[in-house]
């Protein structure tokens, strides 16, 4: 993508509205998708952070989306259920119920 600026004119507003640049240099890695993010809030709400199964329309959580929170630590294992051993039932950890919440 190309983004054409007028330099002075972008400093000039920059300055005008105070604005300062930041580090931007977090890996999109360490940010939640959308998705991943409205899975994580759904388990602030639950006894024990329990992170839900199916989404609002009642279809099964893609697992794709369970999986990236388990490997960024956001989520973790809770138990195996015994009628569906397939099904991955998982609880918020401390650091994603920071993640969920601060954004």
């Amino acid at each position: 993508m190309t983004v054409l600026v007028n330099r002075d004119f972008a400093r000039h507003y920059a300055r005008s509205f105070e604005l300062n640049s930041f580090n931007d240099n977090v890996l999109e890695v360490d940010l939640p998708t959308i998705s991943e993010l409205l899975y994580l809030r759904r388990g602030l709400t639950q006894p024990g952070g329990k992170l839900p199964l199916f989404d609002l329309d009642g279809q099964e959580v893609h697992i794709d989306i369970v999986k990236r929170c388990l490997a960024a630590g956001w989520a973790q294992p809770w138990f195996k259920n015994p009628l569906k051993p397939d099904w991955l039932v998982c609880k918020l950890t401390e650091r994603g119920r920071q993640v969920a919440s601060e954004r």
